[in-house]
């Protein structure tokens, strides 16, 4: 493997490659990024705060989830909590791309692993070759860059916007979010049963707990209940030694046992019928002897 990774080195895509690629997110984190520092002035942090968030947690879905957590109040420690759970799904895509990548040190793959975002790995993920650090680099960086300074850009057009615009951009934060749920929910019955649970056990625990544990134990109370109930609609059929079900295994409308049995029976009639050939044979053997 490691061999057929060095032949194609020549083809391998390198850092400007990278940044060529890495230019269309570029353009696309623009909107999401200005909206994020637009929002953040409306939540009322600071903008050595939003350009710092961007810069060291560089996670769109968390860093929206933190300003409505921020905006109600919410402790360091749930909004931390929930930025990892958000966040989770970026251990697989590190572990898919490192399928990828070629094998470099624990420094160069912490540096590229930082810049993975959805966008960054289906990239990198969709390149004919495999990639390296170079090339990730390029990409990330133009995603990154985008991403802090289109926060800033954000932020400092916010303050230039009338006070009465400014109260009204803390509605966007719910549209988006909304924007972002209805398509999903479109395409799966599962999303949309996960959405409405998530909503109700929010609402009951929001009695029980503060804001931001609630929202933690209805978002993981939700995701168990939903994938148990996947687990027990699964039907647990069982398979043959073949590895094929009782039903996959059956022809034509007859079950394997069926088979089975017709299969035992006409080996039966099978031996009858060559003793009797036998015994056939024996005799006109004996019958020409005598002649």
């Amino acid at each position: 493997m490691n061999r057929k990774r060095m032949d194609n080195s020549d083809t391998r895509p390198g850092f400007v490659q990278g940044l060529s690629d890495g230019l269309s997110i570029a353009i696309g984190y623009m909107p999401i990024a200005l909206t994020f520092g637009l929002l953040a002035k409306n939540t009322g942090i600071s903008l050595a705060h939003t350009v710092g968030m961007s810069l060291f947690v560089f996670a769109g879905a968390s860093q929206f989830m933190a300003l409505g957590l921020i905006g109600i109040g919410t402790g360091v420690v749930e909004i931390v909590f929930s930025t990892f759970i958000v966040n989770i799904r970026h251990l697989l895509m590190s572990m898919s791309l490192n399928e990828k990548t070629l094998p470099e040190s624990r420094l160069k793959r912490g540096i590229y692993a930082f810049g993975i975002t959805d966008e960054v790995f289906a990239v990198a993920s969709t390149r004919e070759t495999d990639v390296d650090s170079r090339y990730l680099y390029g990409v990330a960086l133009m995603a990154y860059l985008s991403w802090v300074l289109n926060s800033g850009i954000g932020y400092i057009a916010g303050s230039a916007l009338p006070v009465s615009i400014q109260g009204g951009m803390g509605i966007a934060l719910y549209a988006m979010f909304i924007g972002l749920l209805v398509p999903t929910v479109k395409k799966s019955v599962e999303a949309l049963l996960l959405a409405v649970l998530a909503g109700v056990l929010n609402f009951l625990f929001s009695k029980l707990f503060p804001a931001g544990w609630a929202i933690v134990a209805a978002t993981v109370g939700a995701v168990v209940v939903v994938e148990l109930i996947d687990v027990v609609k699964k039907p647990a059929a069982a398979e043959t030694p073949g590895g094929m079900s009782a039903e996959d295994s059956s022809v034509g409308g007859v079950s394997s046992a069926q088979q089975n049995e017709n299969y035992g029976a006409g080996k039966d009639r099978d031996d009858a019928k060559g003793r009797s050939d036998k015994e056939s044979c024996g005799s006109e053997m004996e019958g020409g002897s005598e002649l």
